[in-house]
């Protein structure tokens, strides 16, 4: 097993001395269309994943949609982040849990509406954990979430540039 905390700390140690390297353009991810809505996407290390439409919009309902994806991305980077936080302050929070769902609109994604978003309207974490903390699970669980950069972005608005091309 990987030691997270000794990690942590290089990567700190490093960018404090290096501050001119803390940014950086994060890889990207390229998606192509293909049949019926289905979509694959590909990293530059050759990562894949499938994404695909319910049926109910000329989808195949095959793979997770795209909604579901960032309800996924959000959870599983929440849990890093708490197990990141965790690790910092030697904390075993025993098994962690990260549910995350959220409420939409479907006359938003549809164009019927251009008041209703098409994203979602809000969105819920619930965070359960089985270890014994001390009572600190809580207070770890919190700033997790709040170093998570997927919920970060989610929750402020962040410039969005489309280039059509």
């Amino acid at each position: 097993m990987s030691d997270v905390k000794g990690s942590i700390e290089q990567a700190v140690a490093y960018l404090t001395e290096h501050p001119d390297e803390a940014r950086y353009t994060d890889s990207p991810a390229t998606a192509r269309l293909g049949e019926s809505l289905r979509v694959e996407v590909e990293g530059p290390s050759g990562e894949r994943l499938m994404a695909d439409m319910p049926g109910a919009v000329g989808g195949q309902g095959e793979h997770p949609s795209p909604g579901w994806l960032f309800r996924a991305a959000v959870a599983s980077c929440v849990a890093s982040t708490i197990g990141m936080e965790a690790a910092r302050d030697g904390i075993d929070l025993g098994d962690v849990e990260v549910v995350v769902d959220s409420e939409s609109d479907d006359r938003g994604i549809l164009g019927m509406d251009e008041g209703v978003p098409a994203g979602p309207l809000s969105m819920r974490i619930r965070v359960r954990t089985s270890g014994d903390a001390s009572g600190r699970a809580a207070e770890v669980a919190e700033r997790g979430a709040a170093r998570c950069p997927v919920c970060d972005a989610a929750k402020r608005a962040v410039e969005v540039s489309v280039e059509i091309g």
